[in-house]
């Protein structure tokens, strides 16, 4: 891997009007055309994003979205497409023409503030109408972010230095530093084994997102990180002179993985790890225990944030519906989502079962952990059902204490 995946990125949305300058903006920020420009309206129709290094704050991935008063045939279907955006935009920047501010600006702040993300407003083409005061009250009174743009050449190094200024004075903490990846379970100077297996499903030459993130949280924990197959797994443990502070498995093995781990060594999945870092993984322990109470003709949703081709005995596809209909013994109503597709209808589920979310930033994996508990709906993670599925769930969360005291609160209620 030789780049900062988009999920790990601050992602900054642009919103507002068509033809108010939006990828004007962007390519003035960026310091090259980025984005497709040009005065006839609706130039930009599908969200398109653009990463790049942003220092102070890091890697970045800016999503330059279509005019919300777009009025074609299509224009309803790239709102829609709008708002998936703002839901994983960690900042929400409204560029907004001077002197102008209409219904499409109220509404789209109402959004913002509704979805609970920063906004600032960039206010474009101040060097042909220089904004009045009262335009600025009005401005002010949605935000108090707000900074002015111009094309004036010898004025960009000050625009986007306080461009950069102001988001990074609105970006979230939580944004900038995701939880430690190991949760402590790994301190310096330990080693961690990680158990990978190359079956159908592991890609070509290279390791997935969550075995990367692994390896470099390890490294930057100034700890050690032991990478092997599942086939030469227990040859590994004979190899070591004192047992590994960790073994993470993929959740697929996970039955095998502790079956040959030895009782005192602390083990767990991938995607726990994941449900920690990009979710809340108590309350997916709570959740997962609705597979307890399940009945015929119960509906669950699983959730995929990746659009992979699905292969045969695909983990959610099929070993996932195939292991539930076998543990329960109930005839169930299985749908899967996949990539940035999310229900509306959540209410019709029992049960959301979720992937571990390593293609989507922290912020849309929260949003749909809010919109389903809004609903009452409980959501898990593939990590959590498997183990629970497999009987193994009290000893992959050993690590984890806040973890197993929600398993403990749900077998005790």
């Amino acid at each position: 891997m030789q780049k900062t995946p988009t999920s790990l990125r601050l992602h900054i949305g642009l919103f507002g009007r068509t033809n108010v300058g939006k990828s004007t903006f962007l390519n003035r920020v960026a310091g090259q055309d980025v984005a497709i420009t040009s005065p006839e309206p609706g130039t930009t129709t599908d969200p398109v994003e653009k990463t790049m290094e942003l220092p102070p704050l890091g890697p970045v991935v800016f999503i330059d979205t279509g005019g919300v008063d777009d009025e074609t045939l299509l224009g309803e279907s790239r709102r829609q497409r709008m708002r998936r955006a703002l839901r994983r935009s960690d900042v929400a920047v409204l560029v907004v023409e001077s002197e102008v501010w209409t219904e499409h600006e109220d509404r789209l702040a109402q959004e913002m503030a509704a979805a609970r993300c920063p906004l600032l407003v960039v206010i474009s083409k101040t060097d042909v109408h220089p904004p009045s005061r009262a335009f600025m009250d009005r401005v002010r009174t949605v935000t108090s972010a707000v900074i002015e743009s111009s094309m004036v050449p010898d004025q960009r190094e000050d625009i986007v230095r306080t461009f950069k200024e102001a988001l990074h004075r609105l970006t979230p903490e939580r944004a900038l530093h995701l939880p430690a990846f190991y949760g402590g379970a790994v301190a310096p100077g330990g080693l961690v084994l990680l158990m990978v297996p190359l079956d159908q499903e592991a890609p070509k030459g290279r390791l997935i997102l969550p075995q990367v993130q692994a390896i470099r949280a390890a490294l930057d924990g100034a700890a050690m990180a032991l990478v092997v197959t599942d086939r030469d797994y227990l040859a590994a443990l004979a190899k070591l002179a004192v047992p590994p502070d960790l073994v993470v498995c993929d959740s697929q093995v996970v039955e095998r993985m502790v079956a040959e781990t030895p009782p005192a060594v602390p083990c767990t999945t991938f995607s726990i790890l994941l449900a920690r870092l990009k979710g809340d993984l108590p309350a997916m322990v709570r959740a997962a225990r609705v597979i307890d109470t399940l009945r015929d003709g119960d509906r669950i949703l699983i959730g995929e944030a990746c659009s992979h081709h699905a292969l045969e005995d695909d983990i959610g596809r099929q070993k996932i519906p195939r292991w539930l209909r076998e543990k329960t013994g109930k005839t169930l109503a299985i749908d899967v989502v996949a990539g940035r597709d999310w229900p509306a209808d959540l209410e019709q589920y029992r049960l959301v079962i979720h992937c571990g979310a390593c293609m989507i930033n922290r912020r849309e994996m929260r949003y749909r952990l809010e919109s389903a508990a809004d609903r009452q709906v409980p959501v898990s993670n593939y990590g959590v059902v498997i183990s629970l599925l497999k009987g193994v769930l009290p000893r992959v969360l050993s690590p984890f204490p806040k973890a197993v005291a929600a398993l403990h609160d749900a077998d005790n209620p």
